[in-house]
């Protein structure tokens, strides 16, 4: 399956932007399957990154925008040697590393320690100004406490597959 799914990428447009994401099927054939069919379903579109942390990462892919939804299901948890690094695209998930379902991450620095412990299936092809952009946008303390909700949000208008 995954040889289906080699030189696929994704274009995001956002508000701030667009960035494209190269996939790497080959360490994570099952998420890029998941994000993928989730796209082309058009799951992602008017969408906000609701989580954003300068030098840290961009979260986004939650239906209801506050980091508490999904797409009804999850998938399995597929650890890699990726190290998450500036531009690295991960699957965020609660505390059961096989609770990812359509929340995404990329991060805006390194981040070794989600290394082997969130499941990073692509990367930044291009669109850097874009992450850095959406990455130091200004914050406000969200529903846990942390400063990192967009003061204005910052809309995922449309993910393109591109095969």
């Amino acid at each position: 399956m995954a040889h289906e799914l080699d030189g696929v990428t994704a274009t995001l447009e956002t508000s701030e932007g667009s960035m494209t994401l190269e996939f790497d099927a080959d360490k994570a054939s099952g998420h890029v399957e998941n994000f993928v069919k989730l796209a082309e379903k058009g799951f992602y579109d008017g969408t906000v990154f609701h989580r954003v942390i300068s030098g840290f990462m961009i979260q986004g892919g939650c239906p209801d925008g506050n980091g508490m939804g999904g797409p009804g299901y999850t998938i399995k948890a597929e650890f890699n040697d990726t190290p998450h690094v500036k531009g690295v695209l991960s699957m965020a998930r609660s505390s059961d590393p096989n609770s990812a379902g359509s929340q995404f991450f990329i991060c805006h620095g390194e981040a070794s320690f989600l290394d082997n412990q969130y499941t990073a299936f692509g990367k930044l092809q291009d669109g850097e100004a874009t992450l850095d952009k959406i990455a130091n946008a200004p914050v406000k303390a969200g529903g846990g406490g942390e400063k990192s909700s967009p003061v204005n949000a910052v809309k995922i208008t449309k993910v393109t597959i591109n095969r």
